[in-house]
């Protein structure tokens, strides 16, 4: 389509004329950022005045960012649990937003293992919809032609239950798809999947997944683009294909669904796609019967021309992994969300996963950082480059000044609104795929699993660390334990062993027990036993490096390769767990 000259963005020329307005609007929002900001907040705190939250701190109808800041306290998740409780219990009084409250978005888990309640207002889904309809408009700057293919996108629901009260209680991905937002969504021809909609929303994980790989390989020609959300997703994806081509090229070759899709929606939409193809059943035959699977996924999608998948943070340790099933494709980090909000997206797609930015929309939330150290907020647009702060936000669903919990580094501006390159959350030790585990919670299952090991043979744990190990898909949780054996004591079996690991996993918080029964996207946890000594040739060689052994602390959680290669080259004996902890959807009632 031709594209008039003067609807040209500064960011640069659109591919058509709904790009147009949405750059535009990029534009409008990032030059005007503290204006837009000071709008938002007064928004918020006049339709909100009359909520039992705010009246608590008299703002007397005021709704300037000074008295904001004065009398409102910036405030954690366990600030709020009690509000956040008589909610889900069914109170329906005006607590915290005066708009109701349609649903609870599940955040990652708390300390005393539940995920936390995020509470949401049915607007918020068309506010992510708008940050959704931005991203495409700023990936067609940068990759011609998605118009003439599709995205192979691995996307999934999740469990989901209701609070005492009847509301919702769902991941924000969960939310979005089956929202009427995604599946009553117009024809874009830059935005297409191949995944049917039957697929994507089939709460059976193996049934969605098989579905989704299967219609992937039939369009396989059209795809120039693979996706999930997060880059473990992807390599689960491409596990999954490596235990089931056989399957999947039968079902190519006679033209019908395997028997174990039994989702009645699925099986009748693939009845109109599936049909008999000997020679794309032979072609997926030699491309995977191989042990070689070096760039598998532009071997079987040949024109895909970047991968879109989360690669920041956590994410970052699949990086060669993927390189490795890509052949080098470039990776593009689209967004930058959460289920408390949804903050900004990325201006340069295809930049390199370290150098990933993402710039913060200020039509979103009322956002405020608090710099690491410091205790004073500042405000959006007076962040300072170099800098790392926590973010903090206040949203029209009513979360007042709360503590997101990530921590960001300002790597630039655009126009006016800061852009952040995003380091890590605050307090997480490990993190496989959505689970995140801080070192309290580590430590306890640390100190359940050493008490179980003392009942059955008088040893103890004398000192231990983990690792998140990724080169297993799905990647898994590694413990390295030095065992303390006590006089009258005996040396553990491999059985005692194996029930720490089980002990341990059911010590874990909800989050990670549900991705290693629901999700499947966490492997079983490994301990791996040293040989006495290990940790003092630790600190030796993390005092050769410049610790100071004053100050030195044993790390509860390594990454920096040679002294995992270290502790791999002590290790006695290694254990995994023999079975799957116990989680079930529903919540327990604090």
């Amino acid at each position: 389509m031709a594209v008039d000259s003067n609807l040209s963005s500064p960011l640069g020329p659109p591919a058509c004329e709904k790009d147009a307005k949405a750059l535009r609007f990029i534009e409008e929002m990032t030059r005007n950022a503290d204006t837009v900001q000071e709008n938002l907040l007064a928004e918020i705190l006049a339709r909100n005045s009359n909520t039992e939250y705010l009246r608590r701190f008299n703002l007397g109808g005021a709704t300037d960012r000074d008295t904001f800041k004065t009398k409102i306290p910036v405030i954690t998740y366990e600030d709020l649990q009690p509000e956040i409780q008589r909610i889900a219990d069914g109170d329906r009084s005006p607590i915290l937003s005066a708009h109701p409250i349609s649903e609870f978005l599940t955040s990652s888990g708390t300390s005393a293992g539940e995920r936390k309640l995020m509470p949401t207002i049915r607007e918020e889904l068309g506010r992510r919809q708008l940050l959704y309809s931005l991203l495409m408009p700023v990936m067609n700057l940068y990759v011609p032609g998605l118009d003439k293919g599709k995205g192979l996108y691995f996307l999934f629901v999740k469990s989901e239950t209701k609070t005492p009260g009847g509301l919702p209680a769902r991941p924000v991905l969960t939310s979005y798809y089956k929202s009427e937002h995604f599946r009553s969504r117009p024809y874009d021809p830059y935005n297409v999947y191949t995944s049917p909609n039957e697929a994507i929303l089939c709460p059976d994980s193996f049934q969605s997944m098989y579905t989704q790989m299967l219609c992937g390989l039939l369009d396989r020609l059209s795809v120039l683009r693979v996706g999930a959300v997060f880059a473990s997703g992807l390599l689960r994806a491409i596990r999954f294909l490596q235990l089931h081509w056989s399957r999947f090229a039968h079902d190519i070759e006679f033209g019908c669904l395997d028997s174990e899709i039994t989702d009645r929606s699925i099986r009748q939409c693939m009845s109109g796609i599936l049909k008999p193809d000997p020679a794309l059943a032979e072609f997926i035959r030699q491309e995977c019967k191989s042990e070689n699977w070096e760039r598998i996924i532009t071997r079987i999608w040949p024109n895909t021309k970047y991968i879109d998948v989360i690669v920041t943070g956590a994410m970052a340790q699949y990086i060669p992994t993927l390189e490795y099933y890509s052949g080098g494709l470039p990776m593009a980090c689209t967004m930058y969300a959460s289920s408390e909000c949804y903050f900004g997206l990325n201006l340069n797609p295809m930049s390199k996963p370290s150098e990933v930015s993402y710039t913060i929309m200020p039509n979103m939330a009322y956002f405020e950082f608090i710099p690491l150290g410091g205790s004073k907020a500042v405000e959006l647009v007076d962040v300072k480059i170099g800098k790392e702060y926590e973010l903090v936000v206040t949203t029209y669903a009513g979360l007042c000044r709360y503590r997101v919990g990530d921590i960001l580094r300002v790597t630039g501006f655009h126009n006016s609104a800061p852009q952040f390159h995003f380091v890590r959350r605050k307090n997480v030790l490990l993190s496989i795929d959505s689970d995140k585990t801080d070192e309290s919670e580590l430590q306890k299952a640390v100190e359940n699993a050493s008490r179980l090991l003392h009942e059955e043979c008088g040893s103890r744990v004398a000192e231990y660390t983990s690792y998140a190990d990724t080169s297993t898909i799905p990647g898994h949780y590694v413990l390295y334990w030095e065992l303390l054996v006590r006089d009258g004591g005996r040396q553990p079996t491999h059985e005692t062993l194996t029930r720490c690991c089980l002990e341990m996993e059911e010590s874990l918080n909800s989050v990670y027990r549900q991705s290693r029964v629901a999700d499947n996207s966490v492997g079983p946890l490994e301990i791996r036993v040293v040989r006495n000594g290990t940790f003092e040739e630790l600190m030796d060689y993390a005092i050769s490096r410049g610790a100071s052994i004053n100050q030195y602390k044993v790390p509860r959680c390594v990454n920096f390769t040679p002294i995992v290669e270290l502790l791999d080259s002590r290790v006695v004996s290694a254990h995994f767990s023999p079975a799957l902890p116990h989680w079930t959807p529903e919540r327990r009632r604090r």
